[in-house]
């Protein structure tokens, strides 16, 4: 698989991945199918359909307002998070959309944005149909687009197509699993980390690999930093109230004692999924629903690593992204396939093989912090209370952001044998996500969901 670390670290909104920041996209791209097709002036109405996940949960996680948002023109890594409120409201209240700036249609979103519960096309979970017709009602084009996870976003076409056709973008180093990902350091005398430079180097220059990855953790520090100011409740009814700023508060008050290192891990990650949570600016690391861990890993390596530079930052996400690239190739990232185990799993896999380069980890004890990593989320169930990414999705990165740390540290104590390789609990991550039952993934119909009464739901 030939995807760049930038398309795994990719800078948006929150509250999700796959329900806000892919509809987005997928709602822009619709709009350069048309206009490359030449018929924006040949329909006067648009209607999309929401399926699976997206239409159990989409409300929750902002799915109608992300589509809106892109149908209007605005991009998830750029789109001011400030703005969208009002102009979403704007939207419902004019009933219209101004098309690429080219053309007004009426657009009803009570009417025209329409969630299909309990019904699921067969390519994923996570469906978007979106359809334009003309004046006298006949549909003049139509197209289908998946929200794969992590803000991977495929059409109808490129979903037929996953199964059999070779990458697009070549590479250097192809890779498809961690046993060749290891062959081939090996091979080069390379870090996976070097191996993933050379990929990247296919996209870009050296010079803009690091400043792009420099620029994606300073987004992540930022997050930190308003999530650790903001107060109030969060979004959505269930009256959870901001935690973090109370937190940091407390510990920046509290002696230099070295058991508080947990609390420090867990206020990182929960300034940036209440961050997340209330719609602000983060990275999908790789999703959104788990944007909290590697921020939170990374900051403990600026706070107790000795000599933690830019440098190790660049390692760490070049590393991180590799192995993130294996479970987009064996298994997926998305919750509404994998359950959570596909998103805080994934993220707790990538940042322990992350923070295991920067603690000198060799390329098997790499391999072996990243399976340790995932080893202990098998089975994690995605039940988001009331479709909204905070209960447990907020304290979740918390525990997954701890369990990298504890990865690593392992991984780092041995010589890099052990009995289960990466390859393996890959598989048993895939297995078990096709079995789990669809009310654990994403659909707030089992779980912890399934057991609070949302009016009595509080935090």
């Amino acid at each position: 698989m030939s995807i760049s670390v930038f398309d795994v670290f990719s800078i948006g909104i929150g509250p999700s991945s796959s329900h806000t920041v892919g509809p987005m996209k997928a709602a822009n791209s619709f709009l350069t199918e048309l206009e490359k097709k030449e018929l924006l002036d040949k329909f006067s109405t648009l209607q999309v359909e929401l399926f699976g996940s997206l239409a159990m949960t989409g409300e929750g996680h902002g799915t109608d307002k992300a589509i809106i948002l892109g149908l209007d023109g605005h991009k998830p890594e750029t789109v001011d998070p400030q703005i969208v409120e009002d102009r979403v409201h704007e939207i419902y209240d004019e009933k219209k959309l101004n098309i690429l700036d080219k053309k007004w249609i009426d657009f009803n979103p009570e009417k025209d944005l329409i969630f299909l519960k309990g019904k699921r096309l067969p390519f994923h979970s996570n469906a978007i149909r979106m359809r334009v017709y003309n004046d006298e009602g006949d549909r003049v084009y139509s197209q289908i687009y998946y929200s794969v996870g992590g803000g991977f976003v495929i059409d109808q076409i490129s979903a037929l197509k996953t199964l059999t056709d070779a990458p697009k973008h070549k590479v250097p180093h192809l890779f498809r699993t961690a046993a060749e990902l290891l062959e081939l350091t090996e091979k080069y005398d390379m870090k996976i980390w070097e191996l993933m430079m050379e990929n990247e180097k296919t996209w870009r220059t050296e010079e803009e690999i690091r400043d792009g990855i420099l620029n994606i953790w300073n987004v992540m520090e930022e997050s930190v930093n308003r999530g650790c100011m903001a107060e109030g409740v969060l979004p959505g009814g269930l009256n959870v109230k901001r935690r973090a700023k109370k937190l940091y508060e407390t510990l920046l008050n509290s002696p230099n004692d070295p058991t508080l290192v947990m609390e420090w891990v867990s206020l990182y990650a929960l300034a940036v999924n209440e961050e997340n949570a209330a719609g602000g600016r983060i990275v999908t690391s790789p999703t959104n629903g788990a944007a909290g861990v590697i921020p939170a890993v990374l900051h403990y390596c600026a706070k107790y690593c000795d000599s933690f530079t830019e440098n190790d930052i660049v390692k760490f996400f070049l590393t991180a992204g590799a192995i993130c690239l294996l479970y987009k190739e064996g298994a997926s990232i998305s919750a509404a396939e994998m359950g959570c185990q596909g998103e805080v799993g994934v993220a707790c896999s990538i940042a322990a093989a992350g923070l295991c380069e920067i603690l000198g980890g060799t390329n098997e004890q790499i391999e072996n912090a990243a399976e340790i990593g995932m080893e202990h989320h098998l089975g994690l169930t995605c039940d988001p209370i009331a479709g909204l990414v905070q209960i447990p999705c907020i304290e979740r990165n918390t525990m997954g952001a701890i369990k990298a740390i504890n990865a690593a540290k392992l991984a780092i104590q041995g010589d890099g044998e052990h009995h289960v390789s990466l390859d393996d609990v890959i598989r048993a991550m895939k297995q078990t996500g096709e079995e789990m039952k669809s009310i654990f993934k994403e659909t707030s119909e089992g779980g912890l969901a399934a057991q609070i009464s949302v009016s009595h739901a509080s935090c």
